[in-house]
This record gives structure tokens, sequence and C-alpha cells, in this order.
């Protein structure tokens, strides 16, 4: 069951029906089983990027024991580290127990939202019509839209081609020549999916990645018992391994770490590609010119057994161009393929949200953040009253579990209503001195982390040379700055005249 019809007015707004907007509803729902919230989805059903990334092989590469809500433990995880199909479900359980699901509008797609100062309200702009709320959430993710590359000729392509966060499950792979873009996360686990059924596939890679073993097992059923009658068997083996994650951020971020540590990591790495990659041409190609961790880790057991296969080719270059037959390397050469399957990610740094939300001035988020997103604790904005991000700019980990900082972040927002609540507060914005403070400690610490000294290149970085993504510390030093609103860093704002008037 969900909503058919949009209210005209909502006190919180939620966008987006993932990890974030599940966390976030259910918290505010927790609190106050009565309390006035709608989420919407441009889907058709919760989940996020666990609903749309169906890709073959698809599998999280954080341990099963952390990729949960504290509030919502799942003990039956089949894995240690979980597959799409689990995590969905998991998801789609959780919205349904904690009344996610029935204050959710699917089919909804945000299309402009606009601060209104004189009634301290959002004006809102829907698929399905509009409506106002007092406050908005957008929880629509880093890794929502995925990004093309614009090389010429793709539209002229007469195959097939598709992203892997749009995979076409309709399109029989067997016996074709495929062409991949991309060598990133997603990839590594389709490719070695589909290599068994191609004829011939051409693996285009920019960047070579570092590659270590995913300690992957099925969980013993007795394990899995012991969880369901014993939540603190549970919750003991949670922050372990917890404890344990921790611990990596510690070689990413402090400087002696990363020149004494980092490089014990990188010899494993040479270790497991020596081992697998026999060509020493090939393996030379495979072999990373930057500082391990610089880039996440990508982890598997069957990357380098697959593309080290005969029917695959690995060329070590972008696409340069598409023809109606083919793809193009840098060199000028043509591979004939029938398929192109683009692993290129998303856009985290410029989050296509970000153009549809106007603050008072009129100005988009986008517009304001001028290629560079920043965010007081990544939450909220100053010239955005009562707007309040989830997963937004730099609380992006490399080391442990985003559900964690979800969590912290829909705890803060949560006490903020309640703050605002209980002072009769209409609106709040944050204080620029605020947001300058937390800047001026954040960037001089990410500066010292391997993300910005590794020598690489990422999606970390914005276009303006700022790492806008990453959060440069351990996570509870983020939970411990997100346990309570604290009023004094904001504005309050009052209302002029009637809320929707």
């Amino acid at each position: 069951m969900s909503l058919a019809l949009l209210p005209d007015h909502v006190h919180t707004l939620v966008v987006g029906a993932g990890f974030g907007g599940i966390g976030m509803t259910a918290t505010l729902l927790r609190e106050n089983p009565d309390a006035d919230v709608l989420v919407l989805e441009r889907g058709d059903d919760v989940g996020g990027t666990w609903r749309v990334n169906t890709y073959p092989g698809a599998a999280c590469d954080v341990p099963s024991a952390l990729y949960s809500f504290s509030f919502a433990p799942e003990p039956d995880w089949s894995r240690a580290y979980g597959t799409q199909e689990e995590i969905y479900a998991y998801l789609r359980r959780v919205a349904r127990e904690q009344g996610v699901t029935d204050r959710t509008m699917f089919g909804c797609e945000l299309r402009a939202a606009q601060w209104d100062a004189e009634r301290a309200v959002w004006r809102i702009s829907t698929s399905r019509g509009d409506l106002t709320a007092d406050v908005l959430v957008a929880a629509t993710g880093a890794l929502s839209t995925p990004t093309y590359p614009k090389v010429s000729g793709l539209e002229l392509f007469r195959g097939k081609k598709f992203h892997s966060a749009e995979w076409d499950h309709d399109h029989d792979l067997t016996g074709e020549r495929v062409a991949v873009i991309g060598t990133g996360a997603s990839a590594i686990q389709f490719v070695p999916a589909i290599v068994d059924r191609v004829e011939h596939l051409t693996l285009f890679q920019r960047t070579a990645s570092w590659v270590m073993p995913k300690h992957d097992h099925v969980i013993a059923r007795s394990v899995r018992t012991l969880y369901r009658r014993f939540s603190l068997a549970q919750k003991l083996m949670r922050g372990f391994v917890y404890g344990q994650r921790e611990i990596y951020v510690v070689g990413m971020t402090k400087p002696f770490a990363r020149k004494y540590l980092l490089p014990l990591f990188e010899v494993r790495a040479r270790q497991v590609l020596r081992k697998n990659v026999r060509d020493p041409e090939l393996r030379k190609r495979l072999t990373p010119d930057f500082a391990i961790t610089c880039k996440r880790i990508l982890l598997s057991n069957d990357w380098f057994p697959a593309i080290t296969r005969p029917k695959v080719d690995v060329v070590s270059s972008g696409l340069a161009a598409v023809t109606e037959n083919g793809v193009v390397d840098d060199k000028g050469t043509e591979y004939p393929v029938d398929t192109i399957i683009f692993g290129t990610g998303f856009t985290p740094t410029e989050p296509p949200v970000a153009h549809h939300i106007r603050g008072g001035d009129g100005r988009t988020l986008a517009e304001t953040w001028d290629g560079s997103p920043s965010a007081y604790l990544g939450i909220t904005v100053p010239g955005f009253p009562n707007l309040f991000l989830m997963y937004g700019p730099n609380t992006n980990l490399g080391h442990s579990s985003i559900v964690y900082m979800l969590e912290s972040q829909a705890n803060y927002i949560s006490d903020a209503l309640r703050t605002m609540e209980r002072h009769g507060i209409s609106a709040v914005e944050v204080r620029d001195d605020a947001v300058r403070r937390y800047t001026a400690d954040l960037d001089p610490a990410l500066n010292n982390t391997v993300w910005n000294q590794g020598g690489c290149s990422s999606w970390y970085i914005d276009e303006k040379g700022r790492n806008s993504v990453m959060w440069p510390t351990f996570t509870w030093q983020y939970r411990a700055r997100t346990k309570q609103f604290d009023p004094e860093s904001y504005t309050e704002h009052r209302a002029t005249a009637g809320a929707g008037a």
C-alpha cells in the first residue's frame, strides 16, 4: 500500500526512498507514528540504488554485518557480503515494517522546489502535482543518476547500448561481441558474470584499479540461528567489524600511516596481480600508478581470471569515439561490437537534484555550489532554510558503511525538527560563519589524506579541484558531531503569513 493522492501540504517532505530516505522517515515515525511526513519516489518501489542496479553479479563491498540499520538488524544475511537481491529485499521489508511504504508516493518525481520566505514553506512541483512543505529533506543519494562519456558518434551506433545501472535484461548477450567502457566497482562485478556468454569482450580501461581478494563466504545456518535467538551476539559481531574497519581510515588519512602502512597493502595487491596475471605486458597495464586507497580498492576473486581469458581484449585507453558498428580507442583503432555496456559511474559532485532546488534568493543549489558542493556537516547549506541533505557533501567513506553516516544524519535532522517544534521556530538556516569554521577544519584534514595526495584522478575531486565527497576521519567522530542539533550554528526564521496561503 502507498499513497495515491498528493496532499496540499505536508510538514516534512522526503525526496528519495533509498537507504537515506527510508532511514530518515523511519526515524521520524519511530519517534512519532503520527508524524506528518511524505516520501516522494520517482521509481515504482523503495530501494534506491539497490532497486535500480540489477546488473549480473551486483553485490555490496561492505560487510553485511555493517550494511543495515542499527534499529532493524538482519540476522539472516546468507553471505558475508550482501547481494543486490538480499539488500533490496531487506530495504523493502524495513520500509514496510517501519511504515515508510505507507507514507510513500511512487512514480512521483521532484521537478522544482522554491523556498517561500514570506510564508516559511517550500513550494514543491512534482510530476503528479504541486504541494507545500515546511521541511524538505533531499535523500536522493550520491549514486543515483548514471553518467555517460561525452564521445562523438554515440547516437550513430546501430547495436545495443546501455548503462550498467540501466541493465537491459531482455537483451541476450549470448554469442555477442561486447564492449565494456570502464573498470570500476560495477564492471568488476558484471564482467565476470557475463564473460562466459559473450563471443568476445573488449574492455576499455582508462585507469587501472587496485584489486584485492573479497573474503566472502556463506554464513552458516547455525550462526544465523544464533543471531535470531540472541541479538546481542549479532551486535557484538557488528561492533567487532565496525572497529576493524575504522582502523583502515588511519592508513588513508594519517601521513605517517600512509608512508608506512599503505605500502604493505600495495605489496599484497601486487602479489594478487602477479599470481593471477602471467603476461608481464598485461600485468604492467593492470598495475595502477597511484597510491593504494587513493581510489576505492575493488574487491573481487574472479576479475583477473575473467579479463585474462583469450576472448577478452583489455584496451588501456578511454573511449575516443563510437561508429555505426563499433568503438574506437585513443589510437584510432576500431573494434567491431554488437553491444556497448557503460560502467562509467554517476555524478556525485554534480547531483541532479541540486538543479531543482532554489533558495530564498532564487538561485539553485547547483548555482550556489558553482561546481564545488559544500554543506555544514554535509547536511545544511546557507540560503536554503529548512533544507536538509542526506549523504551530502563530504560524507562519503572509503572504509566503512554509509548506513552509519545516514543514521547519524537522520538523528541530527530529527533533533533539529524537535528543537524547532519545542521553541516555535518556523525555519532554521545554517549561518555562514558556522560553515566557514567547519570548512576551515575539514579542508586541511582532507589535504593530508591519500585521496588528495595519492596521485590519482578520482570522482572525489570536483571541477574546482576540491575534495567535496569524502569524510576525512573516523565515523564515530562524525556521529559525535551530529549527536545533537546545534541551534547556535543557525539563524531562526519566522513566517509572516499562513503556510500554504
